[in-house]
């Protein structure tokens, strides 16, 4: 099963290679990892996704916590969530394609970043269901580069962590 968690730490180094030590050293992989300095520059968020039974997942959120940088370790399994990704995606972009590519890219709410000669770069944020689906759809077309952040998480409403 999938699981997201967000853990609160210091924003200190080697906070993230402490962590994620925790995951290998238990023979998890992190399918996606995305980590960034929250609203206080002294407190990272991290939103780490990974697959593994609950009950390992249980075990792993109190290792969390024995870190001595970990301020809040949160599964997001029953919660109502906020989910986003962001994708760059550069295709190939002929005259005799472009206007196709354009709707497309309009449909999916995206943008088109970066015109080139031969190619467009597309930025697509979303559940990671609708950065698939464009996927599939622009790689008929030739997809040359593709860069995805892995999931972000925020509780809906006034829960804050």
């Amino acid at each position: 099963m999938k699981h997201t968690i967000s853990v609160l730490v210091n924003n200190r180094p080697g906070v993230l290679a402490r962590t994620a030590g925790l995951f290998s050293r238990r023979g998890f992989n992190i399918d996606s990892l995305a980590v960034s300095t929250t609203q206080d520059p002294e407190t990272s968020r991290m939103t780490i996704v990974v697959d593994g039974p609950d009950a390992i997942l249980e075990q792993i959120s109190k290792q969390l916590y024995k870190l001595l940088d970990v301020i809040k370790v949160l599964d997001h399994q029953d919660e109502a969530v906020i989910v986003r990704e962001l994708a760059l995606i550069k295709v190939d972009a002929d005259t005799g394609n472009r206007g196709e590519i354009m709707q497309t890219v309009s449909i999916f709410r995206a943008n088109i970043v970066d015109v080139a000669d031969k190619t467009f770069t597309i930025e697509v944020t979303g559940g990671a269901d609708k950065i698939d689906a464009l996927v599939n759809l622009l790689a008929k077309y030739g997809i040359k580069e593709m860069m995805r952040t892995g999931r972000i998480v925020l509780s809906r409403g006034p829960k804050t962590a």
